[in-house]
């Protein structure tokens, strides 16, 4: 773990606002200068801090208007390796990300469509084949608020 003062904490909050803000317009809304405010981004992405940026896409304007969560139960029968579930499972396109949880299932998925009748398809030929699948349960997302994390 990092020590973080007020300062890396504001600027990880900007940073969460806008990846792709430079530093030299981070550094006029924190009070510091271009180079110091540099200092502070390459100290804590190689502490780890910053793991990386990304691109948030608007995935309603691409065409993908159905978002599904889905809990994955595996079978036990026959014992499925978690890798190769893992792995034919990331292989889809469509899933967005794989997570293993505990609980009443074993991973929870997030499914991109462009409608329902795809998110059908994508379920029947694709999810329910991979090696493993017992239960499934679906859960439609109707809206959605981000939240930044915890500073």
């Amino acid at each position: 773990m990092i020590d973080l003062d007020t300062t890396d904490r504001a600027l990880l909050r900007a940073l969460q606002e806008d990846a792709g803000a430079k530093s030299a317009t981070l550094g006029r809304r924190l009070g510091l200068s271009q180079p110091a405010t540099w200092r502070r981004i390459k100290r804590l992405v190689e502490a780890g801090v910053i793991a990386g940026r990304r691109l948030d896409l608007d995935a309603g304007k691409l065409g993908f208007g159905v978002t599904v969560f889905l809990g994955v139960k595996l079978a036990t029968k026959g014992r499925v390796s978690l890798e190769d579930f893992e792995r034919a499972v990331s292989a889809i396109p469509e899933v967005q990300t794989v997570q293993h949880v505990l609980g009443l299932y074993d991973y929870r998925l997030r499914v991109t469509a462009r409608d329902l009748a795809d998110f059908e398809r994508v379920l029947r030929r694709r999810i329910m084949t991979l090696p493993g699948v017992g239960n499934v349960e679906a859960n439609v997302l109707l809206s959605e608020e981000r939240r930044p994390g915890p500073l």
